[in-house]
C-alpha cells in the first residue's frame, strides 16, 4: 500500500512522501526500506530515523523536516498492529482459493469458492466455511461445524461436531475445540464413574484468537461461549458451561474449571487456576498463579487479585510483609 493510504486509514498525519510502497512491519533493527516501524518513547525516536525503515509511526513531532516520514498518531503501537493487519489483508486480495489434492471434503459440505483447504485437512459432512477462510494442514473440521468469514485454522487444529466460529477467528496450530467436558456422576455403590451427557455446544464468537495446544470444551447439555475479541494464549484450558465475554485475555498455562462466568475486559496472567463456578465481574485483574477456589466472586474494575486463594493484591502482599515480619522476629 501507498504510505499516503495507511495514513489515510488510519487517521494518522502524515509528514513526508506519501508516495512511498509499504509492503510490511518490522523493527526498528530488522525493518527494510518498504517496513514500517513505531516509537512510544522519544529516547527512541533519534535511533528509528537512522534505521533502513520507510517510515515511523510517532507520538508527535517538532515540525522540522525529518530523515524519513512520520505518521503522528495518539497511540503508535496500536496504529502499527492495525497497519500491519491492513498490509497483511492487501496481500491477500489476489490469493486464490482452492482445494489441495490431498484433502477430504464430504460432498455436503458448502464452502465458499474462496475458501483455501491445504494438504490432507479433512471437512465433515454438513460443515460450513465462510468467505476467505484458510483450513491448514491436516486440520480436521467435524460434522455440521459452521466457520464464518476470514478466518484463519493453522496446521492440525480440531474443531469437534457443531462447533460454532464466527468471522475472523484465528485458530493457532494443535487448538482442540468442541471437545467432550471432564463430567462424570459416581456410583455409590460400585464406586465407579459414569460418564454425564456432554451434548452441548461451543460457540466462538467474532475477533476471537486461540493459542497453539489451547482445548475449549463444549458445553454439557447447553454451550460453552467465548465473546467477541477475547485473546486466549498457548496451553490454556477452558471447561464445559464456561460463559466468558468480550475482550477477555488469557494468558499461558491458565486452567478454567466448568460452569465459570468471566464477564469483559478481565485479565488472567499466566498459570492462573480458576474452581467450577466462579464467577469474574468485569475488568477484574488476576495475577499470574493466582488460585480462584469454588464459588468464589472477584469483583473490582482494575482490581489486581494476586495469591492462592486469590484475593486484592495489596491485602496480600500485607499479609507477606506480616509472614515476613514474624520470621525475622523467630
Amino acid at each position: 500500500m501507498k504510505l499516503q493510504r495507511i495514513a489515510e486509514v488510519l487517521e494518522a498525519r502524515l509528514q513526508g512522501d506519501g508516495s512511498i510502497d509499504i509492503t510490511g512491519v518490522g523493527s526498528i533493527a530488522s525493518a527494510g526500506p518498504h517496513d514500517l516501524i513505531f516509537v512510544e518513547e522519544e529516547r527512541y525516536i533519534a535511533q528509528a530515523l537512522k534505521s533502513h525503515a520507510a517510515a515511523v509511526f510517532v507520538k508527535g513531532s517538532d515540525g522540522n523536516a525529518q530523515a524519513k516520514p512520520l505518521l503522528v498518531c495518539t497511540h503508535p503501537r496500536l496504529a502499527f498492529a492495525r497497519a500491519a493487519r491492513l498490509i497483511q489483508q492487501t496481500g491477500d486480495v489476489n490469493v486464490q482459493g482452492g482445494i489441495h489434492s490431498t484433502a477430504v471434503v464430504h460432498s455436503s459440505a458448502r464452502l465458499h469458492s474462496s475458501v483455501s483447504v491445504e494438504e490432507r485437512a479433512i471437512i465433515g459432512e454438513n460443515a460450513e466455511i465462510g468467505q476467505g477462510t484458510r483450513i491448514g494442514i491436516a486440520a480436521a473440521i467435524g460434522q455440521g461445524a459452521k466457520i464464518g468469514r476470514e478466518c484463519e485454522i493453522y496446521p492440525q487444529v480440531t474443531i469437534y461436531p457443531g462447533t460454532i466460529l464466527a468471522d475472523r477467528v484465528i485458530v493457532h496450530a494443535g487448538a482442540v475445540l468442541g471437545s467432550d467436558g471432564f463430567g462424570y456422576v459416581r456410583d455409590p455403590k460400585s464406586g465407579r464413574y459414569e460418564k454425564f451427557p456432554q451434548i452441548g455446544r461451543l460457540v466462538i464468537e467474532d475477533d476471537v484468537e486461540i493459542g497453539a495446544n489451547s482445548t475449549i470444551d463444549r458445553g454439557a447439555l447447553e454451550e460453552t461461549r467465548i465473546g467477541r475479541g477475547t485473546k486466549i494464549d498457548n496451553l490454556v484450558h477452558i471447561g464445559h458451561n464456561c460463559s466468558l465475554g468480550q475482550n477477555v485475555v488469557i494468558a499461558a498455562q491458565t486452567g478454567i474449571s466448568g460452569s465459570v462466568v468471566i464477564k469483559n475486559d478481565v485479565i488472567l496472567g499466566g498459570q492462573v487456576g480458576i474452581a467450577d463456578h466462579v464467577r469474574i465481574e468485569e475488568g477484574v485483574i488476576v495475577g499470574a498463579q493466582g488460585g480462584v477456589p469454588s464459588h468464589k466472586i472477584l469483583r473490582g474494575r482494575g482490581v489486581v487479585f494476586w495469591g492462592t486463594p486469590a484475593r486484592p493484591i495489596k491485602e496480600y502482599l500485607k499479609q507477606l510483609a506480616s509472614m515476613a515480619q514474624l520470621g525475622d522476629k523467630k
